[in-house]
């Protein structure tokens, strides 16, 4: 089986950490003093565990860390076949959020497979409280139009029309260049300016990465920082609905499923290598977080929800972009998240009310008073303390 080459990014860092070592041994044994020629040392930039340093060579100018830009969305469904679809065969219906969808790389999460009627639809002729949506292939196009190009399909509606809407979707995705993650085991390696982005799904569902099994998800992603310089989680986690805002210790159930413990898991995917968590599921903004110098944003909210496929009252309409440059070495350079809103036929829009950011501002401090993002009145993200 092809092994792909170590990053060398990640490399860089067991190397600083290694010289980490060295040199606590050499300040012990007396030995610190390197003379006027030797390397000087500083600390290290948040690449190297805590309390590692690394050297640098005073003779050249200190170089900014090369970044790259990671863009991503909350939950995204463009109508539902054969009758709640928008007009005009969704031509431009993102036009109205294309521009803040600018990054290096830009994610959604895609809640409902793009294929036609497999018949084997997930909810019954008498079925009650039962949502199923699908969209045409054709509409994947829409997705490139405005500017996605990779896709996740790890949450409970990737397979509401079985196994074959599942392929279906990915084939659709492929032919119009869009990638895609979040199936058992997939690691989705991009490229991105010379920068080897790995970006995974996780859900509660068979047809994904486990959610739930802790020491599987840490796996996957120690082999996903094996393959890449960043590893990015997109995660479906915790309970849907207008309350469920807060983020709490402890595992969430909704409608009898277990939607994982999103504290837990989160804080366990960067102890296993990951750099960035982008959450989404409970249909709302939830706050973001620090943890190890990495972000977790715990839910993007609803970003569009096409034939009135998603509610839209109240902050179930709220959602946003959120926009994160990161170093080659995972450190984080800076944030942006920008408010969006979903109007009465489920199209996404700019909030110029910037109701969801002041949502997000008030959980990030109120559920993570240490540790929450701090946002400012522009959108613009930094860490506690920086």
């Amino acid at each position: 089986m092809y092994a792909p080459a170590p990053s060398p990014f990640r490399a860089r860092r067991r190397r600083a950490a290694a010289l980490g070592i060295l040199l606590f041994a050499l300040l012990v044994a007396g030995c610190s003093d390197a003379g006027a020629s030797g390397p000087v040392w500083q600390a290290s930039d948040g690449g190297a565990p805590s309390g590692s340093a690394v050297p640098v060579d005073a003779t050249q100018p200190a170089r900014s860390p090369q970044s790259v830009s990671l863009t991503a969305t909350g939950d995204v469904i463009m109508g539902n076949a054969p009758s709640r679809l928008p007009a005009n065969g969704g031509k431009g219906f993102f036009d109205d959020v294309k521009a803040a969808l600018k990054g290096d790389l830009v994610m959604g999460n895609l809640e409902e497979p793009l294929t036609e009627d497999t018949g084997t639809g997930k909810c019954g002729a008498d079925a009650t409280d039962c949502y199923q949506f699908r969209a045409p292939p054709s509409y994947a196009a829409h997705l490139r139009d405005a500017g996605f190009e990779l896709l996740n399909q790890a949450n409970n509606h990737g397979y509401d029309y079985g196994p074959q809407g599942y392929k279906n979707t990915q084939a659709a995705l492929e032919e119009h260049g869009l990638k895609h993650t979040g199936a058992p085991d997939e690691i989705t390696v991009v490229e991105v300016k010379g920068v080897r982005v790995a970006v995974l799904g996780f859900s509660g569902y068979a047809w994904s990465n486990s959610l739930t099994d802790i020491g599987a998800a840490k796996k996957v992603v120690a082999r996903a920082a094996e393959q890449a310089d960043l590893v990015v989680v997109q995660v479906h986690m915790g309970a849907e609905g207008i309350d469920k805002t807060h983020v709490k210790p402890g595992t969430e159930i909704y409608a009898g499923e277990n939607r994982g413990d999103p504290l837990r898991f989160s804080h366990a995917v960067i102890d296993a290598g990951a750099d960035l968590v982008i959450g989404h599921s409970p249909h709302v903004l939830r706050g973001m977080e620090f943890y190890k110098g990495r972000l977790i944003a715990y839910s993007l909210g609803n970003f569009a929800g096409g034939g009135k496929s998603l509610n839209s009252a109240g902050r179930l309409g709220w959602g946003g972009v959120l926009k994160v440059s990161l170093a080659a070495d995972g450190s984080f350079v800076e944030g942006e998240f920008t408010s969006t809103v979903m109007n009465g036929v489920g199209r996404p829009a700019i909030d110029r009310q910037q109701r969801g950011l002041g949502l997000v501002r008030q959980m990030s401090q109120a559920d993570f008073p240490k540790t929450g993002a701090r946002l400012d009145t522009d959108g613009r993200i930094t860490a506690p303390g920086a």
